[in-house]
């Protein structure tokens, strides 16, 4: 197959699929090398068809789908862990926070819920955690997105203005410079803009796969927020505080 073919081969195999790791991807073309295929995967990615994920894997570029958390929680996991372990080092005993949905969000309420803390939350993957708990934990209502486990909605953005938060752990889709931070969906972009106003300090939890990414509904430009993350970025860096290590 000549290289158009094989990236279009390549993108019809991604259309029935949230995201193939690329190992995978080799089992459905296996006559094409794996230097060949990446090569084909720089060229999609380079012509915005694809995304190329950290942790081995491939999507179709879509500024409005969200993948499933039970896939994103198969991705990038070292980076979301050791993401964790440095938001985590950033609360005190007895402070009240909130901690946002996503999969990166979930690996810090493992991290901190054996703490003497107040964790408010929209994630509903707190009721399935294995780990012990000496925190105080308040599930907020609202409307449930079972594709990322998040409650959502004016009955969640209602119960959050009740509360001022000393800290606040937020997920995210994309960090650019030019479009601050976003994300898929109108509803958890007003919650994150609650969640912003009702707290004193605010870190946005991003992998750096999603640097000099824009999803669809921008939450809040480069100011005023802490980003924490696996490594840094330059160009981000000059407008927005990175913890990373």
């Amino acid at each position: 197959m000549v290289p158009y073919e094989r990236q279009q081969r390549i993108l019809e195999i991604l259309k029935d699929k949230d995201f193939i790791k690329i190992d995978e991807l080799h089992s459905f073309i296996p006559n094409v090398s794996m230097s060949t295929l990446r090569r084909d995967i720089k060229g999609l990615e380079a012509s915005n068809q694809i995304i190329s994920l950290s942790g081995g894997a491939i999507k179709i570029h879509s500024k409005t789908s969200e993948v499933p958390i039970s896939k994103k929680s198969t991705l990038n996991v070292q980076e979301k862990k050791y993401i964790a372990k440095l938001a985590a080092e950033q609360i005190n005993e007895e402070e009240t926070i909130y901690v946002d949905s996503g999969s990166t969000c979930t690996f810090l309420l493992e991290e901190i819920l054996s703490k003497k803390i107040n964790v408010v939350t929209t994630n509903t993957n707190v009721l399935n955690l294995g780990v012990e708990i000496k925190a105080n934990i308040t599930l907020l209502g609202g409307e449930y997105n079972k594709e990322i486990s998040s409650l959502s909605g004016p009955l969640a953005e209602q119960n959050l203005r009740k509360y001022i938060f000393d800290k606040s752990f937020v997920g995210a889709n994309g960090v650019d410079t030019k479009y601050g931070i976003t994300t898929p969906s109108i509803q958890e972009s007003s919650k994150k803009k609650v969640i912003l106003e009702q707290s004193k300090e605010t870190y946005f939890l991003c992998d750096s796969s999603k640097y000099h990414v824009s999803s669809t509904v921008k939450v809040i430009d480069l100011e005023n927020v802490i980003l924490v993350s696996n490594i840094t970025d330059e160009k981000i860096a000059k407008k927005i505080k990175i913890i990373y290590e």
